[in-house]
């Protein structure tokens, strides 16, 4: 499979996540006549997941995630000449998957970006629950830490075969209930650009902890799962 290929994988299934992730909150949580909670939202994300590992994760590996990619590497599992096309394509697909999502809520004339968000990530003022920047900074390099380790794990060649993208799926929903109260929960830079694009001034103010963190833990994943991997 041609990495340009692969990278169009990415792309889709990037777009996809933000897409429905984001827009579980944004068109279903954000309306009481429709909303589906907070535990729907987790659930959204995670499905998103479960969903493309089986669509494209024989294609690219179904990374969606700057911060995974990076992890990937970290232990040795993916070349670094693929890095930059992966990350590229995976942060065009969290634009676009924004970008429509901001079209779709745009109709409802209820709906406001001020007001009503894009699901963008932060801390401070901007937290869904009032959380400090370190807390962000620790919950954010903490639960991407935890899911790279269950993504390094469940894709070991030594676990169980075709129980994959049900784990990660799930590891997902897990750290969202765990995460969306303290930074709406990012752990990946892609996730968190696209919406920060749209919703502009504090949001992009804040990106940068979004990008830092979850590749902060992802690394850290990597190097230690590779330390387990050792004889």
């Amino acid at each position: 499979m041609s990495t340009f290929k692969q990278a169009v994988a990415e792309f889709i299934g990037t777009f996809w996540l933000v897409f429905a992730g984001c827009g579980s909150a944004v068109l279903a949580a954000a309306f009481p006549q429709v909303g589906i909670g907070f535990l729907g939202v987790a659930l959204a994300f995670g499905l998103t997941v479960v969903t493309m590992a089986y669509a494209i994760g024989h294609i690219s590996g179904c990374h969606l995630n700057p911060a995974v990619t990076l992890g990937l590497w970290a232990d040795k599992r993916f070349p670094a000449s693929k890095i930059i096309p992966y990350i590229a394509a995976q942060v065009l697909g969290g634009i676009v998957g924004a970008g429509i999502l901001y079209i779709i809520a745009s109709g409802n004339p209820n709906y406001s970006i001020a007001a009503n968000g894009l699901a963008a990530n932060g801390y401070g003022a901007h937290s869904p629950g009032g959380y400090s920047l370190l807390a962000g900074l620790v919950a954010e390099v903490v639960l991407t830490f935890i899911f790279l380790m269950v993504i390094l794990g469940a894709t070991d060649k030594r676990a169980p075969a075709g129980f994959a993208g049900l784990a990660i799926g799930l590891a997902l929903t897990l750290i969202h209930l765990v995460g969306i109260p303290v930074t709406n929960l990012s752990v990946n830079p892609a996730r968190s650009t696209g919406p920060a694009l749209f919703v502009g001034g504090w949001a992009l103010g804040q990106l940068w902890l979004f990008w830092v963190a979850p590749i902060i833990g992802a690394l850290l994943a990597g190097f230690v799962y590779r330390w387990f991997e050792k004889e």
